[in-house]
C-alpha cells in the first residue's frame, strides 16, 4: 500500500470496521439472550417478534434523516452523535423491566444504528479511489460479522457469570471507546493533519469533475440507480434481519443448544460471512484491474454471490447440527459478499 501513497486511508477503514462491529454487538445481544429473557418475561415468539419490529421499524423510519443529518454536521460529529445515541440506548437494556420497556430500548437502539452505514459508506466515498472502494466496503462491512461473533462469546463470559443486564452496560462501553478513538482519529482528507499529500492525491485520482450540491430526496427518487439500490435491498435485506435475530434461537429450539453452548455454531457462521464479505469486495477490485468496467466488475461480483446463496434451500433436509452450520454459512458468506456491492454502488453512483 506504501507505494500508492500511505496507509491512514486503511486506518480510517478499520475505525468503521470498528464501529460496525460494535454496532453489530449492540443489536445482536437480544438474540443471543432471547432463551433467557423469554423465560424470565415469559415472552411468546409474537413477542420477540414485536420488538425485533420496534427496532427495525425505527432503523427504517430514522436512515433518510440521518443521511440528510450525516451531510448537513459532517461524519465526525454526525457518526458521533449516533454512535451515543445507540450506545445509551443499549445501557437501557439493562434497566428493563417488561415488554413495554425493552420495545422502548429497541426503538432508541435503532434511531441510533441508523446512521452507521449512511455515514461508514460516505467515508469510504471520501476516503478511497472507485477501485478500492468494494474491498473497504467488505472489510467494514464485515465489522457486522465480527460484532455477532462477539456478541455470544460476550454473553458466555459476563452473562452465564453476572446475569444479563451487565452484558447491555459492558456493550455501552465499548461505544463509549470506539467514541473516544473516532474523535481522536478522524478528520476529512483535505483536513486530516496526518494524511500525505501523496496518499490524498492518490484518493482523488479519480474524483468525479462535479462539485458537491444538495439534492433533493424525491430528485433521487427519479433515478434508475436509486430503485435498482432500493429494490435490491428490499428483497435481500430482510433475508440477514432474519439470519441476524433467528438463527440462535432455531439453533436453541432446533438442536437444544443452551446458552453456554451456542457459541461455536454462530461464530463459524459469521466467520463465514466475514471471510465473503471481504471476498466479495475484493472480486469485483479483481475484475476491475483486469479491465472489466465498473458496471460489470459489480454485477458479475453480484451474481456470484446470488447464486451461492441458493444452496441454504437445502436446510430444509438438513437435520444434522454441522451440515446445517455449513449450509447457513455459505449462504451468510454470499449474502455479505452481495451486500458489499451492493453498498458500493451508492457511491460509484451518487456525487
Amino acid at each position: 500500500m506504501t507505494k500508492l501513497g500511505g496507509r491512514l486511508r486503511w486506518t480510517i477503514c478499520g475505525l468503521l470496521f470498528l464501529a460496525t462491529t460494535v454496532n453489530y454487538i449492540d443489536r445482536q445481544l437480544i438474540a443471543i439472550l432471547k432463551p433467557v429473557l423469554a423465560k424470565e418475561f415469559h415472552w411468546r415468539e409474537s413477542d420477540y417478534g414485536w420488538i425485533v419490529f420496534s427496532f427495525q421499524c425505527a432503523y427504517a423510519l430514522t436512515m433518510p434523516f440521518a443521511g440528510r443529518l450525516l451531510d448537513r454536521l459532517g461524519t465526525r460529529v454526525g457518526y458521533a452523535v449516533a454512535v451515543t445515541v445507540w450506545g445509551l440506548a443499549s445501557m437501557a437494556h439493562a434497566f428493563a423491566r417488561n415488554f413495554a420497556e425493552f420495545a422502548v430500548a429497541r426503538f432508541a437502539l435503532g434511531v441510533g444504528e441508523a446512521a452507521n452505514f449512511p455515514a461508514a459508506i460516505k467515508t469510504v466515498a471520501d476516503w478511497f479511489p472507485a477501485k478500492e472502494r468494494a474491498l473497504a466496503t467488505g472489510i467494514f462491512n464485515s465489522g457486522s460479522n465480527m460484532g455477532a461473533i462477539i456478541a455470544p462469546l460476550l454473553v458466555q463470559f459476563v452473562a452465564v457469570r453476572w446475569g444479563w443486564r451487565p452484558t447491555f452496560l459492558v456493550t455501552g462501553a465499548l461505544d463509549g471507546v470506539w467514541l473516544i478513538a473516532w474523535l481522536l482519529l478522524f478528520h476529512r482528507p483535505a483536513e486530516h493533519p496526518r494524511l500525505s499529500s501523496e496518499e490524498l492525491a492518490y484518493i482523488d485520482s479519480d474524483a468525479p469533475a462535479q462539485a458537491a450540491e444538495k439534492i433533493e430526496y424525491w430528485s433521487l427518487l427519479r433515478l434508475p440507480g436509486a430503485w435498482a439500490f432500493i429494490t435490491g435491498k428490499l428483497l435481500t435485506d430482510p433475508v440477514w434481519w432474519f439470519y441476524l435475530f433467528w438463527i440462535p434461537g432455531f439453533l436453541n429450539r432446533t438442536y437444544g443448544l443452551e446458552l453456554a453452548n451456542v457459541g461455536p455454531p454462530v461464530v463459524c457462521i459469521y466467520l463465514a460471512a466475514d471471510a465473503g464479505s471481504i471476498l466479495g469486495g475484493a472480486l469485483s477490485g479483481h475484475l476491475l484491474s483486469r479491465g472489466w468496467t465498473l458496471n460489470w466488475a459489480r454485477k458479475v461480483s453480484m451474481l456470484v454471490c446470488a447464486t451461492a446463496a441458493l444452496p441454504v434451500c437445502s436446510l430444509l433436509f438438513v437435520h444434522n447440527l454441522w451440515p446445517a452450520v455449513a449450509v447457513i454459512s455459505l449462504a451468510a458468506a454470499a449474502h455479505q459478499g452481495w451486500s458489499a456491492n451492493l453498498y458500493t454502488l451508492v457511491s460509484d453512483t451518487s456525487p
